[in-house]
């Protein structure tokens, strides 16, 4: 069975950081794009970063560009977010999933398989 496994998250004070990991169970992640994305009480699901397994390309939105850092290790087949100067509109649950047609895109209705979710709170 496929899953993502997230772990990382919790309670953090404005201009902190968080790393948080998102492992892959039941397959590898060769040829995959992987994306970060957040969702805050009463908004849409903000896609913030992705990057395929293949070659390490990455993309970001422009509002967490400097601050937040993704990679993966593809023999842990685990992938991260560094989240550095963290805000309190950073404040969200955070989400990985996997596009198997490894695009470099954060539309999260072209990815497949989604992370459980985990809460980032920003404040003092």
């Amino acid at each position: 069975q496929l899953r993502l496994v997230q772990s990382g998250g919790g309670l953090v004070q404005p201009g902190g950081s968080l790393r948080l990991s998102c492992a892959a169970v039941g397959f590898t992640l060769d040829y995959y794009a992987i994306g970060w994305f957040r969702q805050a009480p009463g908004k849409e699901r903000e896609g913030l970063s992705c990057i395929t397994s293949s070659d390490g390309n990455t993309y970001y939105i422009d509002s967490v560009k400097g601050r937040f850092t993704i990679s993966i290790d593809n023999a842990k087949k685990t992938v991260y977010l560094q989240m550095d100067s963290l805000k309190p509109e950073d404040t969200a649950v955070y989400y990985c999933a996997i596009d198997r047609r490894a695009g470099i895109h954060l539309d999260p209705y072209l990815y497949d398989y989604w992370g459980q979710g985990t809460q980032v709170t920003v404040s003092s």
